[in-house]
């Protein structure tokens, strides 16, 4: 249920626009989306965590509006962090 740090390693080094980049826009978007997947399995086997259902929404909330800043900002990056996150749009 919980998301490692080898896995959140994993997620800058993909997605980091650099090699000192932790925390571009498109970093964050990849972290929330992981553990937004990870919290889901853990809700599918767990349908009465309220708590982690709460915890997931706020994510959710946090990762739209992380979208929205990145179509604000630069739009040339949006379509195809979204597409490579496999994320509607």
């Amino acid at each position: 249920m919980s998301f490692t740090k080898e896995e959140k390693a994993q997620v800058v080094k993909k997605w980091a626009l650099s090699d000192s980049d932790t925390g571009s826009t498109q970093v964050q978007l990849a972290l929330l989306t992981a553990r937004i997947a990870d919290l889901t399995g853990h809700l599918k086997i767990n349908a009465k965590d309220f708590s982690c259902k709460r915890g997931l929404l706020k994510l959710v909330a946090q990762r739209k509006k992380l979208l929205r800043y990145l179509q604000e900002t630069n739009k040339s990056q949006y379509q195809p962090t979204v597409e490579k996150l496999g994320l509607r749009y």
